[in-house]
């Protein structure tokens, strides 16, 4: 029987997988033997899934809303259920990336290309390349080829890889696995972005096989993942026409506790009015009295954020005296800020009005929550010297050290300063600074 193989660690011996001439998409084998060779780390699941049963199409005809928005180039790259994916591996060493046809920068580093084989293994390379001749050594921004999302560096190096071999590279461990010791690293934030930057890849692309194979692995993301990082999932489904998933993650938010105004501010199209449609339950005469008395505040609720989008503080104290019931801090208006608006707004907000600093949103959230989820150490500091509770836990018992590790790759984190780009280096020093006030906080 032949086997092939991928290097789980540089010093381990390889893992063999049997081989199959037809691994399905709905098959259990393929399902198993994808999650082993992807993923860097199998732990068990980070929480419970989370599900309702009804159906988002079903939902769709009844609402009558289109929430599509993408090219029929990308749909098109979207296989059947039935298309049949089998996957080798390859050592990087197999393959060299470099060539002197040309170029592709990405994230300001370029990297050799061959044109031809690149035209022959994707019809998008194939049209690009036949445009008109450019005097010298062509040389292409991979930025201005992608309509939607973004690749990374070592993500499309992994992709070209296969394009050239037709062997899949195993996610490089660096960049895959996040920098808390404890986390399983089968659903933390640099597992699920190496995913998602891949799946955009070779939907934009058009690589069929690595489509499915990446649909899969996003859509086990999608259950056992927080909540709130099922979001970019969402996000790359709906623009890479990847129905079942882009159902499973709205599915998942629905029934969630997830708050509408991130729902709002972070999902395209539609997606906002669908998830609100699945949340909506049959009310009572006097439910529906309260709501009414609910949406006056609301309404006010949601002009003291437009406000804070518009960096006018003032405004916020003239909407609040519309309504003497409402006090600062039930608008949530420290923790929008904090999601949302500039460092300087928020150093403005907090010096402007008496917050309760450690106060919980629905989602139980503090605003240094939602700081460390931002990766913002200028932020982190302001509500820190405000008397912000570095050791408060989440409803799931994260503490913002734990979410800021779980949301940083490895090669962040180890990077030396000077080699450090401006965002591995606030993810650095987020951590840097949330544990040092632990430590201050249990020296005292």
């Amino acid at each position: 029987m032949n086997e092939f193989y991928f290097t789980y660690e540089p010093s381990s011996a390889p893992v063999a997988f049997p081989s199959s001439s037809s691994f399905t998409s709905s098959s259990d084998e393929f399902t198993d033997s994808i999650s082993q060779s992807i993923s860097s780390f199998s732990g068990s699941e980070a929480k419970p899934s989370q599900n309702i049963s009804i159906s988002s199409s079903h939902a769709s005809n009844r609402l009558s809303i289109q929430h599509r928005s993408t090219s029929s180039s990308v749909s098109e790259a979207r296989p059947s259920q039935n298309t049949s994916t089998a996957f080798s591996y390859a050592s990087i060493s197999e393959v060299s990336l470099d060539n002197d046809d040309a170029e592709i920068v990405i994230e300001g580093i370029p990297v050799g290309i061959n044109l031809g084989i690149l035209a022959e293994r994707s019809k998008i390379f194939h049209d690009l390349f036949k445009l008109k001749e450019l005097p010298g050594k062509k040389k292409y921004l991979l930025n201005d080829l992608i309509p939607f999302g973004k690749i990374g560096y070592e993500a499309f190096l992994v992709f070209l890889s296969y394009l050239y071999t037709e062997k899949l590279n195993p996610p490089p461990l660096e960049i895959s696995t996040c920098v808390d010791s404890e986390c399983a690293h089968d659903a933390c934030g640099p597992a699920i972005d190496f995913a998602v930057d891949l799946l955009y890849a070779s939907a934009i692309f058009k690589v069929p096989k690595l489509v499915a194979l990446f649909q899969r692995r996003l859509s086990s993301f999608a259950y056992r993942a927080y909540v709130e990082d099922v979001i970019p999932i969402l996000v790359a489904a709906f623009h890479c026409d990847s129905d079942e998933l882009e159902n499973q993650c709205i599915q998942r938010i629905a029934s969630s506790n997830l708050d509408n105004i991130s729902i709002q501010k972070m999902l395209p199209g539609d997606l906002p009015k669908i998830i609100e449609f699945y949340r909506k339950e049959p009310m009572s005469d006097a439910q529906q009295i309260s709501v009414a008395m609910d949406s006056l505040h609301e309404k006010i609720i949601r002009r003291i954020h437009k406000a804070l989008d518009f960096d006018d503080v003032e405004l916020v104290h003239l909407l609040l005296l519309e309504d003497l019931d409402l006090t600062i801090d039930d608008t949530k208006a420290l923790h929008y800020a904090v999601a949302y608006c500039d460092r300087k707004l928020v150093c403005e907000v907090l010096n402007c009005f008496s917050f309760d600093i450690n106060l919980r949103n629905s989602q139980g959230f503090t605003a240094l929550h939602i700081a460390a989820m931002r990766k913002e150490p200028s932020i982190i500091m302001y509500l820190l010297g405000k008397g912000a509770c570095v050791s408060d836990l989440t409803l799931d018992g994260r503490s913002a050290i734990t979410i800021c590790k779980r949301l940083t790759r490895q090669k962040n984190y180890q990077s030396k300063i000077e080699q450090c780009q401006e965002t591995t280096y606030k993810d650095r020093l987020c951590i840097d600074i949330l544990e040092r006030a632990m430590q201050g906080n249990v020296l005292s």
